[in-house]
């Protein structure tokens, strides 16, 4: 009879080792097996593993063959942690995956992570949302090998004039910002931010007029999230939360 475990997909965070959750270090600690996408996870998030746990990086694997080790080892009863990078619930293929244990009968649980969304805009020192600007936020991809529903071309979304996350889109910045200007003024607030909480960790601010300039002189290609909006410009503009005058019941 099989002793069949439950399999833990889990959000290794931004980068930074420390920005792992404590119930992600806590399963990275009990694990068995770990399986990591090894090209974008920091391996210094993996320094919580046991040391005789079984490391396994997936860059090189495709999903059938990711998916026997994470079975396979389910079945024999090995606690199996499948390590993201940032949140599994963004560009992590985590639905692929999942659909597979479903079929297999193998149960899982899915621990979320710090995107790098959220990292960079730590980075940046700005908030994603600002009152009288925008109270909407984009999570978002230019088209590459990974189709993107006509609808939600750039130039579409940029019609709402909420701020623009752009993930594995800065290889093809010229065509981030043709698309973005298409809605947007020229002068709208830009960044890129590279690696956010990593050691290598770089940023560059702008406008749509200068940023792809500044993204290609900084070489970053990949590993860079791009993020556009009235937001994260310098307009000073206090939120009313913590105004004197605002009566609410969320204010603790």
């Amino acid at each position: 009879m099989e002793n069949l475990r439950t399999v833990y997909f889990v959000g290794g965070g931004p980068g930074d080792p420390e920005l792992i959750t404590v119930k992600g270090m806590k399963l990275l600690e009990e694990a068995d097996i770990v399986v990591y996408t090894g090209s974008l996870v920091s391996e210094k998030v993996l320094k919580y593993c046991r040391k005789d746990a079984r490391l396994i990086s997936s860059a090189s694997m495709h999903l059938d063959e990711i998916m026997a080790v994470i079975t396979g080892s389910a079945r024999e009863g090995k606690t199996v942690v499948r390590l993201h990078t940032g949140d599994p619930s963004l560009y992590s293929a985590l639905r692929e995956q999942a659909d597979i244990l479903d079929k297999e009968g193998i149960p899982y649980t899915v621990v979320p992570g710090v995107s790098s969304a959220f990292a960079s805009a730590a980075v940046l020192k700005r908030e994603l949302t600002m009152p009288g600007v925008t109270q909407t936020v984009i999570f978002t991809r230019l088209e590459g090998k990974t189709p993107v529903p006509e609808a939600e071309s750039l130039s579409a979304l940029a019609s709402h004039n909420a701020t623009i996350c752009i993930f594995l889109s800065a290889s093809m910045i010229d065509k981030v910002v043709e698309e973005l200007c298409k809605s947007y003024p020229a002068d709208t607030p830009a960044a890129c931010v590279y690696k956010a909480t990593w050691e290598e960790e770089r940023s560059v601010k702008g406008t749509l007029s200068d940023i792809a300039v500044k993204v290609k002189e900084a070489g970053m290609t990949r590993h860079a999230l791009i993020i556009v909006g009235r937001a994260i410009g310098g307009e000073e503009m206090a939120s009313r939360l913590y105004d004197k005058e605002f009566k609410h019941g969320y204010r603790g």
